[in-house]
């Protein structure tokens, strides 16, 4: 099974830039996506491409947030949100069900903007943190694909002594994804797969960042640790660039 997750910073954006076209091409059995900006009635047909069934969940909001998830296999259930008010009215996380397989498009927030933002971005860490424990024991397997917006450790960002201060890279917000590792279990794919290889998953607009890979790894696929055991490669894609994150391949062992 091969599942793509992007934060597409806009998915008309991403579309102009070509992306549909390069995803025709990835043979993807699930696709995540994250800050779509749009509303489903702003989107013609170009965003429900053929061979996947395509489930959105836009945020109140328009032109902010949102997530949408495509799957070649229709699913048995499709859960839009968490229940959470204040999290769910921006568009932020959409579950499919496939048999005891979840797959999720999640999209954490940024506190980068202003300190009352990194507030809620505390707050939806700690409900999460819960939420994951709840999952991690039931019976169902897992897969949580998305913007974590945290670069979890020095080798996840290049400039990572000028960034200790900054929402991203705080010591609380690693300290919490070690928690989810360490306490609960779960599983950082593709450092699973490649525990010292240096990839970054975003890169600043502003500057030369792009350019001379100054970047940060916070996009994931995070899994619970029985669907672990069927991991088989990763890779981020970045010869194109459809956002100023790139799209997160990893294969798994296992299908839809």
């Amino acid at each position: 099974m091969r599942i793509i997750s992007l934060n597409c910073n806009g998915i008309r954006a991403a579309a102009r830039k070509g992306f549909f076209e390069w995803l025709s091409r990835q043979q993807a059995d699930v696709v995540c996506l994250q800050e779509i900006k749009a509303q489903e009635a702003q989107l013609d047909e170009t965003f429900y491409p053929a061979g996947f069934d395509c489930h959105y969940h836009a945020a109140e909001k328009k032109g902010y947030s949102g997530v949408g998830l495509y799957a070649a296999r229709r699913p048995d259930e499709v859960i839009h949100g968490l229940g959470w008010d204040e999290f769910d009215a921006e568009g932020r996380c959409i579950e499919a069900r496939f048999g005891k397989l979840s797959v999720i498009s999640l999209y954490m927030p940024s506190g980068s903007s202003a300190e009352l933002r990194q507030q809620v971005k505390y707050r939806v860490m700690d409900r999460f943190f819960e939420q994951m424990k709840r999952w991690g024991e039931s019976d169902r397997e897992y897969v949580i694909c998305g913007d974590w917006n945290i670069a979890h450790r020095r080798i996840d960002i290049r400039n990572w002594r000028g960034n200790q201060k900054n929402s991203g890279f705080l010591p609380e917000e690693r300290a919490w994804m070690d928690r989810v590792f360490d306490e609960l279990g779960w599983v950082d794919s593709y450092r699973h797969l490649y525990p010292e290889r240096e990839q970054y998953t975003w890169w600043s607009n502003r500057g030369q960042a792009w350019a001379n890979n100054t970047g940060w790894r916070i996009d994931y696929q995070i899994v619970t640790p029985g669907f672990a055991e069927g991991l088989k490669s990763a890779a981020v894609y970045t010869e194109q660039r459809f956002s100023d994150h790139a799209p997160l391949t990893v294969n798994y062992a296992a299908g839809l």
